[in-house]
């Protein structure tokens, strides 16, 4: 398992986006939150499974049916302190 900083850009605020992200990663029990960010991306902690990144990339790239990805940057990161219990929509 890793966990990954995801910088989601294009049509992702006001469409339903981050819902409809945190819907599908709780169904797939994936862990961290998502969050819009000031400058019009989101921004996605997120503790994956090595046989769940696939998925969960597509899952990003594809969004809510309003939304429209333009770009997805991707990071792994050092949050080993951090315990999440689920995944959350945060403002």
């Amino acid at each position: 398992m890793e966990s990954y900083r995801i910088i989601i850009s294009g049509k992702v605020q006001h469409v339903y986006y981050r819902k409809f992200i945190s819907q599908a990663f709780q169904k797939l029990g994936i862990q961290g939150y998502i969050r819009n960010l000031p400058d019009t991306t989101v921004k996605v902690i997120a503790r994956i499974y090595d046989d769940d990144y696939s998925n969960v990339i597509e899952v990003l790239r594809k969004g809510s049916p309003l939304s429209a990805v333009s770009d997805i940057s991707i990071d792994i990161i050092n949050d080993d302190d951090i315990i999440y219990d689920g995944f959350e929509i945060r403002t």
